[in-house]
């Protein structure tokens, strides 16, 4: 996409480093919550690609979108807040 764009080399660099943070950021959480965690990390990455389609892209999202996301963040709010 950097090279598509004519954008210059250091963007590409600095996506590299995001995706490898991505990927390894999860790793670091303690064992007996991860899927926890990782759900709520799920939920935050639905949230930011709508914002970011939104904001950045002009794709507003429609009701489905809406609806979508809302039952993946119920979802989210679930495996965090149920009673262990």
């Amino acid at each position: 996409m950097t090279i598509r764009q004519s954008k210059p080399w250091w963007w590409a660099l600095l996506g590299s480093l995001v995706l490898v943070s991505y990927g390894f950021i999860p790793t670091l959480q303690p064992p007996d919550s991860f899927g926890r965690i990782y759900a709520v990390y799920g939920g935050f990455f639905i949230a930011l690609s709508y914002a970011w389609g939104w904001i950045l892209d002009g794709d507003k999202p429609d009701l489905g979108d809406w609806i979508g996301a809302g039952v993946a963040l119920a979802g989210v709010a679930l495996a965090w807040f149920w009673p262990r």
